[in-house]
């Protein structure tokens, strides 16, 4: 059978539900399908399930793109306080947990649930468990095939996400149906995504699970202070998840892990203050006692301060706050919270989310070469992309 409808979204996430809210508030007759079971399974499983839904702090250089000022029209026509009005709206309770981003104080189901009113509010048809096996284009007209039926629309939205947490369904789709259309494609990578390393790295970070320090991690000229945390297969944490959008193959990071402190001066200083003090001693005042232990176990330091010379005391300061890291990859998509790269935003109109290809192809949210910080950016890039398609399609 043939259905006509004025918009169809194929992707029921943060992004394509936005986007079905507003071009159902102009009265557009919308399709929204998705292929799972359960609709906004992305924004179930995050924040803890408590869903870090956008950032207070959120502005365009936030984001990773390779063309950085895309991201100001739909950030700047949608903002993170137009969304925080919408969750006050439908009565969500929330907090600051750090570093501007807020959690819903319950549960991200409510994020869910209000969307998915709000789009019965605006008359979104919803299909689930819908499997697109087709989609074209007939003269002006989009075309998508399922099994059974032929759906056309005069706009198509690609919001399919990216290749970030495959067990939900992640999958190549909707960079797929861009290459059908003629869109090029940034590489993917993954990204907010734990490091991997070396077994001599790996052996400390063994030793040390479940230990978190607050840490300046950097690449080049890019870093972020927060928490880095040991784990069994490697090292991850906030910094080191945010490193990992910037990071490149082969390349070391350096992490410093006394940001506040001059290790070394601090060392001299010890040294004629209190030279009999037992530099381990020392040492585990500025950083939790088994890292202490095995920094100075691995640098083959003992005893008391003033026996120590200042090379020793020097490499043991550089140890800390500088500790060069290679690391040898990273856990891959099946960890990663999003995706690098996607859809050439060249190609696409900053303001409306329109392919410049196509007349009436939309891409939004993390299918577009746009990645968000680790701490509700990505969230808000949904929300501002959907929002700015939704007034277009």
């Amino acid at each position: 059978m043939n259905f006509n409808y004025d918009v169809i979204i194929i992707g029921a996430g943060a992004a394509g539900m936005m986007c079905a809210i507003e071009a159902g508030k102009r009265g557009r007759k919308v399709l929204l399908v998705d292929h799972a079971k359960k609709i906004g399974e992305k924004i179930r499983i995050s924040g803890g399930g408590r869903c870090n839904f956008t950032n207070l702090n959120t502005k365009p250089d936030k984001f990773i793109s390779q063309n950085p000022k895309f991201v100001r029209s739909a950030l700047s026509q949608y903002t993170q306080h137009d969304f925080i009005n919408l969750v006050k709206k439908h009565k969500i309770d929330f907090h600051e947990k750090k570093l501007g981003q807020l959690f819903c104080d319950k549960s991200a189901q409510q994020i869910i649930d209000m969307l998915l009113l709000e789009c019965e509010w605006a008359n979104v048809e919803i299909k689930k468990e819908f499997v697109v096996n087709e989609v074209d284009k007939d003269n002006n007209e989009y075309v998508v095939k399922s099994a059974d039926n032929i759906y056309k629309s005069n706009s198509l939205v690609v919001a399919t996400g990216g290749l970030s947490v495959p067990k939900i369904g992640a999958s190549s789709f909707g960079y797929e149906v861009a290459k059908k259309f003629g869109m090029n494609i940034i590489e993917t990578l993954p990204a907010l995504v734990p490091l991997t390393f070396n077994e001599k790295i790996l052996n400390i970070c063994k030793e040390l699970t479940g230990l978190s320090v607050e840490a300046v991690v950097s690449f080049k000229k890019i870093l972020f202070e927060e928490g880095m945390l040991f784990t069994h297969r490697g090292l991850s944490g906030p910094s080191i998840l945010q490193i990992s959008s910037y990071w490149k193959q082969g390349e070391n990071i350096k992490v410093n892990m006394s940001p506040k402190l001059n290790v070394y001066q601090f060392l001299e200083e010890k040294k004629k203050s209190n030279p009999k003090q037992d530099i381990q001693n020392i040492i585990s005042d500025l950083l939790p006692k088994r890292l202490a232990q095995i920094i100075c176990e691995e640098i083959n330091l003992k005893g008391n301060i003033w026996e120590i010379s200042n090379k020793a005391l020097k490499s043991l300061g550089d140890r800390i706050n500088s500790w060069i890291v290679n690391p040898t990859g990273s856990e891959g998509y099946r960890t990663a919270e999003v995706t690098l790269g996607g859809v050439n935003t060249n190609e696409i109109s900053s303001k409306t989310m329109m392919s410049l290809k196509h007349q009436g192809l939309f891409f939004i949210g993390e299918v577009v070469d746009v990645t968000g910080h680790l701490g509700g950016y990505n969230f808000q890039w949904a929300w501002s992309s959907g929002f700015v398609a939704g007034k277009h399609v």
